[in-house]
């Protein structure tokens, strides 16, 4: 198994069940989250442009909303990091 440089988001502190990043050449983005590090998913960096933006536009917030399929505001196990 190849071994990527991870990067895991400030809002995560140390908690499980968040998301990494890693982009192992220019045209490949890889993701995997802490609490199943074996499974990997690889995109492509306009792909994810597309999904963050999608993110930012309020596309997913059904997802994490009360009753929503996660049911509630945040998601399990992350948290923002306190800047110090």
């Amino acid at each position: 198994m190849p071994v990527y440089e991870w990067q895991k988001s400030s809002f995560s502190n140390n908690a499980a069940q968040c998301l990494y990043v890693a982009a192992p050449d220019r045209d490949t983005i890889k993701l995997r989250e802490s609490d199943d590090p074996d499974v990997i998913l690889t995109t492509t960096p306009a792909n994810l442009k597309a999904f963050i933006l999608g993110v930012k536009a309020g596309e997913f917030d059904h997802f994490v909303e009360e009753g929503g399929a996660r049911g509630g505001g945040e998601v399990a196990g992350c948290s923002r990091a306190p800047h110090l």
